[in-house]
């Protein structure tokens, strides 16, 4: 392989045969993110592992429900996962990480990037997404890609998650 070739990120759809290799890097992901929340915390990669599978698996099962992955090298360096919601014209963002050793990179930006045309492709109109509440990082990502608050779910006391939304296309005249 040549180093423009490892260097070279590709997006694609993924599936079944993908779901070790991204809970393993959603489990390293996680793992860095407690580190770096609790330092001289000592995660747990394989319980971390087991409860990103089933995340997934969870977020795949759903209907309609689409996996990209981000390649890099020949490995899944970041995948996404999205799906349409109970609201008309609604996507939700289920899932995206990316393998800690590409943070920074471009890889969440591609991601990002590539949900956004399908959504757009498929006729959405809106999306929405859970980001963990302490999440800093995610949620300037977010943010950084015009997300916001949903005004309808405002946080709650103990609340984990805070609900984001994104406007995927302008119909005012």
């Amino acid at each position: 392989m040549t180093p423009d070739e490892a260097r070279t990120l590709t997006i694609r759809a993924g599936g079944a045969a993908d779901l070790q290799p991204v809970a393993a890097l959603h489990a390293r992901a996680r793992v860095a993110y407690d580190r770096a929340r609790h330092p001289g915390a000592d995660p747990d990669p394989g319980a971390h592992r087991s409860a990103a599978h089933h995340a997934w698996h969870h977020a795949l099962a759903g209907p309609g429900a689409r996996m990209l992955c981000a390649e890099r090298g020949g490995a899944v360096v970041g995948a996404a996962c999205h799906g349409p919601a109970a609201a008309p014209g609604t996507v939700v963002l289920h899932q995206l990480h990316v393998d800690p050793a590409h943070w920074g990179t471009g890889v969440g930006h591609a991601l990002h990037t590539a949900c956004l045309r399908a959504w757009r492709t498929a006729g959405h109109t809106a999306a929405s997404l859970d980001v963990l509440w302490h999440n800093r990082r995610a949620r300037a990502f977010y943010t950084a890609r015009g997300w916001h608050p949903d005004p309808s779910r405002g946080p709650v006391p103990d609340a984990t998650h805070l609900t984001l939304t994104l406007r995927l296309r302008d119909d005012s005249p």
